[in-house]
């Protein structure tokens, strides 16, 4: 299960971007970029998708299904800053818009994995950030049973 569809990813970058995350060949014929564009845009995916996970496993069972609006939105922003960071990104162009996203979500995903933020999925709160569980006996003692002793 990924958090985003290929679709959406590729519908985030222009189309002559492609040739930029591709590599250092300049292919002209539209179905063949489109071609090799999609097994990247699929890597990218599935690392974007690893790394919500890694964030998202401190508080809730991943894959996270249904997925969250936000976990969507981000998932995409990570996936093409993977696909960017391909060819290096340049931060004195639009690209840095790219790497701006990136942090933007790695902040958010932060803030979830801390507790600060909610994505509204069922909480395992407590198995997931202990990872074990304990039971005790009833109190024996207390100040109501120790009363005049």
């Amino acid at each position: 299960m990924s958090y985003c569809t290929i679709e959406e990813v590729r519908g985030m970058i222009k189309s002559d971007a492609l040739n930029v995350i591709i590599g250092d060949e300049y292919i002209e014929d539209e179905l063949e970029r489109e071609a090799k564009i999609v097994p990247l845009v699929e890597e990218a995916i599935g690392d974007a998708d690893g790394e919500i996970d890694g964030y998202l496993a401190k508080r809730y069972p991943v894959p996270v299904s249904p997925t969250p609006k936000v976990i969507n939105k981000f998932s995409k922003d990570i996936a093409v800053y993977n696909l960017f960071s391909r060819a290096g990104i340049d931060e004195g162009e639009k690209e840095k818009n790219f790497l701006n996203r990136y942090k933007a979500a790695v902040r958010f995903l932060e803030n979830v994995a801390k507790g600060v933020i909610d994505i509204g999925a069922s909480d395992n709160t407590k198995r997931a950030a202990t990872g074990f569980q304990v039971n005790s006996n009833p109190r024996l003692f207390s100040r109501n049973s120790m009363k005049g002793m």
